[in-house]
This record gives C-alpha cells, sequence and structure tokens, in this order.
C-alpha cells in the first residue's frame, strides 16, 4: 500500500505564488501518476496537473485553467512531486489534493489535503 502526504498550502495574496509538495511511501511501482486535484466548497474534485512516470521518462498533462500558470514536477529519488503555483487568482482557493495512481495495481491513494486560499 501506499501513503500520500501534502504539505506547502496556506493563505496567499492575488498574484502570489505557492509550491506544494507531495511525498509517497510504501511499495512505489516503477509505472505510476502522481497528481494534483482541488475541490472548492459546493464543487467536485478536479484535476490540476499530473506527471506519469515510466522507463523511458515522464509524461505531465495540465488543466487547461492552470496552463501557463502552474508547473509540476517531481523527485523520483524523493518519490516526490511538486506543484509550483504562480500568478494566483481568488478562483484558485481550494484544498488542494495529492493522488498516487498505480497501473500495476490500478489502484489509487489520496492524501489528507491541503488548503489553498487566495485572498487579499
Amino acid at each position: 500500500q501506499v501513503q500520500v502526504v501534502e504539505s506547502g498550502g496556506g493563505l496567499v495574496q492575488p498574484g502570489g505564488s505557492l509550491r506544494l509538495s507531495c511525498t509517497a511511501s510504501g511499495t512505489i511501482g516503477s509505472r505510476n501518476t502522481m497528481g494534483w486535484y482541488r475541490q472548492a466548497p459546493g464543487k467536485q474534485r478536479d484535476l490540476v496537473a499530473s506527471i506519469t512516470s515510466i522507463t523511458t521518462g515522464s509524461r505531465t498533462n495540465y488543466a487547461d485553467a492552470v496552463k501557463g500558470q502552474f508547473t509540476i514536477s517531481r523527485d523520483n529519488a524523493k518519490n516526490t512531486v511538486y506543484l509550483q503555483m504562480n500568478s494566483l487568482k481568488p478562483e484558485d482557493t481550494a484544498v488542494y489534493y495529492c493522488n498516487f495512481w498505480d497501473w500495476s495495481s490500478s489502484s489509487s491513494f489520496w492524501g489528507q489535503g491541503t488548503q489553498v486560499t487566495v485572498s487579499s
């Protein structure tokens, strides 16, 4: 099994930046996807960005709303994924969750979430 823990959320003014971190521990498969999702009050949980690690490299994808604004990266040695969030807007306010998907076992694991609040 895999444990997923996020950190780095907080209160930031519009236009500011935050970097979220997510670390996975346990049985880590060679082919896996780590992604960031967010959920605002009263709304569904939506994908923000994801990064897939395979033998030949990594693949990333972003929600249209954050392309050019957020950047996802990972450190495989630390089993850690980062989300660099720039030019933050009030509509980015949400609980941000990290997800780990193992392709071999078709298993998904969620972190507890970290609150990001963008407000003046």
